[in-house]
């Protein structure tokens, strides 16, 4: 089902940041949600080609060029953020997806150092809340000597995304960019508590929302209630530009592409709609703001932070 994303992400764990400079920089951007404290945190970037078959597939090259350039970006390749969220809730520290760790090489694996720039702790963190299982969202939950990252964190991950990442060969892991798949699951095991899609996981505070189709069972999460709750999205979308304008586009890096497309499609209205702030781990940094509706559709509207 994933296999046309296996060279992609192959290729990508041997990439060095001499081949991307500047990409893996230590940084951190805090804002509000509500009254909690919350902190952008850049792991890393990536840049994939526009080529038909690593990002976008079914569209000629031309249309997602014009998309792209029409939006001010380059047009032969879509660059993409890496950045976990950090929040601070009352007595609970919450880490939303941990980066890519050593999985991608020295362009990504930047979180610990964007952690002590923002003066966090990963002794500090109680709640990790995983997204899905593709190494740049979870790399980071053990450090190179496979140790846990965050040694007093709970693991929340839903039940069919743990399944099937327990489930994973060698072989097939490193097809989604894991390294030594049975060392990190043996090393999170004891840590983890699988839930059930949309469960209500610390009640006021933080709700699994589902998202179907980037993996089996993909998820985002609602931060806090009301006007000011933040929406983390995963993988739901990748590109500020062409998942927001051309959301039923389909992406390679889904399992279930027309479902993640339809997904996207419905989450493009729905944001557009209610106003939801929503947290993009792969838009631009700090990935956070909202989805508008214009006269030419829909589009990316960043927060103004300072």
């Amino acid at each position: 089902m994933f296999a046309a994303i296996s060279a992609l992400l192959m290729s990508l764990a041997a990439v060095t940041a001499d081949a991307a400079p500047g990409v893996a920089v230590a940084q951190f951007q805090p804002f509000k949600i509500g009254s909690y404290s919350a902190v952008a945190l850049k792991d890393g970037g990536l840049e994939e080609p526009v080529d038909g078959k690593s990002f976008i597939v079914g569209q000629p090259n031309e249309a997602v060029g014009a998309v792209l350039k029409a939006g001010g970006a380059p047009a032969d390749h879509i660059e993409l953020s890496i950045q976990p969220l950090l929040v601070h809730a009352g007595v609970h520290v919450l880490l939303f997806d941990t980066g890519a760790g050593g999985f991608f090489g020295d362009i990504a694996g930047k979180l610990p150092e964007s952690m002590t720039a923002a003066g966090e702790k990963p002794a500090s963190v109680t709640d990790i809340f995983v997204s899905h299982a593709h190494g740049d969202h979870i790399g980071g939950l053990v450090t190179s000597t496979g140790a846990l990252a965050f040694p007093n964190a709970t693991i929340h991950i839903s039940a069919p995304e743990w399944k099937w990442l327990s489930g994973l060969s060698e072989d097939e892991a490193k097809n989604f960019g894991i390294q030594q798949v049975s060392a990190l699951v043996s090393a999170i095991k004891p840590k983890v508590v699988p839930f059930e899609p949309g469960a209500d996981l610390l009640p006021g505070i933080v709700k699994a929302i589902e998202l179907k189709g980037h993996t089996p069972g993909h998820s985002g999460y609602r931060i806090g209630s009301g006007a000011d709750s933040v929406l983390v999205i995963g993988d739901a979308m990748h590109s500020y530009l062409v998942s927001v304008r051309k959301p039923y586009w389909q992406v390679a890096f889904d399992g279930d592409q027309q479902l993640a497309a339809t997904t996207r499609v419905a989450l493009v209205k729905s944001s557009a709609s209610s106003g939801q702030r929503l947290y993009a781990e792969h838009f631009p940094f700090p990935g956070i703001g909202k989805i508008v509706k214009g006269k030419d559709g829909a589009s990316w509207q960043p927060e103004s932070l300072h």
